[in-house]
C-alpha cells in the first residue's frame, strides 16, 4: 500500500498492506479489549518487529509502552516507557500548550492534552522528542512514535509529515533488504 493513503484496519490481514499503523486516542482501555477481542496483539506485533512504524497518540501512547502504572491493563510493550493514565487530570483539566518539538523544526506546536497520560520512566533507547513543563510528552523508540497529546486533533500536520517520513524511510529501507 502506498504510504500515506489511511485505511481504517478492522482485521488482522489488513496489516499486511501496511506501511505503518496509527493507534488513536480514545480511551486505551476498551481500544486494548478491542485488540484482544479481535486477536490484533500478536499480529500488530509482529508488524513492529517487521520493521513498520506505529505510531500511538494518547491511548495508543499507553497502549505501546511497556508498562503502565498501577494497572493490569493490557499494553504492547514495543516502547520502553512506563506511563500513567490520566497524569494531567480528567476531562474538565484539558487544556493546550504551545510546546517545542526540535524535530519539527523552530516553531511551537500547539498541543491538545485530554485526559492525557504521563511518561513515567524512561529507557536506555528511548529518545525525548518533547516535553511539557520537564515532564516527557513525546518519543520515539526505533521506528515507535508516540505523544501524549492529540496531534490528530490540530490542523498542524507536521508530526504526521514526521511519522509519514518514518514510514518512507522503513519502505524504502525493506526494498533494500
Amino acid at each position: 500500500m502506498r504510504c500515506g493513503t489511511r485505511v481504517p484496519v478492522k482485521r488482522c490481514e489488513q496489516l499486511a498492506e501496511l506501511a505503518g499503523l496509527v493507534l488513536p486516542g480514545g480511551e486505551s482501555t476498551t481500544i486494548g479489549k478491542l485488540v484482544m477481542r479481535y486477536g490484533l496483539q500478536d499480529p500488530i506485533r509482529e508488524l513492529a518487529a517487521s520493521g513498520k512504524v506505529l505510531f500511538g497518540t494518547c491511548a495508543g501512547m499507553i497502549l505501546l509502552a511497556r508498562a503502565i502504572s498501577a494497572s493490569d491493563q493490557f499494553c504492547f510493550g514495543l516502547l520502553d516507557i512506563e506511563v500513567t493514565r490520566n497524569a494531567f487530570g480528567r476531562q474538565r483539566e484539558s487544556f493546550e500548550a504551545d510546546i517545542a518539538v526540535p524535530v519539527l523544526g523552530g516553531e511551537p506546536f500547539c498541543a491538545l492534552f485530554i485526559r492525557a497520560p504521563l511518561v513515567e520512566k524512561v529507557g536506555k533507547k528511548v529518545q525525548v522528542l518533547a516535553t511539557y513543563e520537564g515532564r516527557v510528552v513525546a518519543a520515539p523508540q526505533g521506528r515507535v512514535l508516540v505523544t501524549s497529546f492529540h496531534p490528530e486533533l490540530t490542523t498542524d500536520l507536521r508530526l504526521h509529515r514526521y511519522f509519514l517520513s518514518l514510514a518512507r524511510e522503513a519502505e524504502e529501507k525493506g526494498k533494500d533488504d
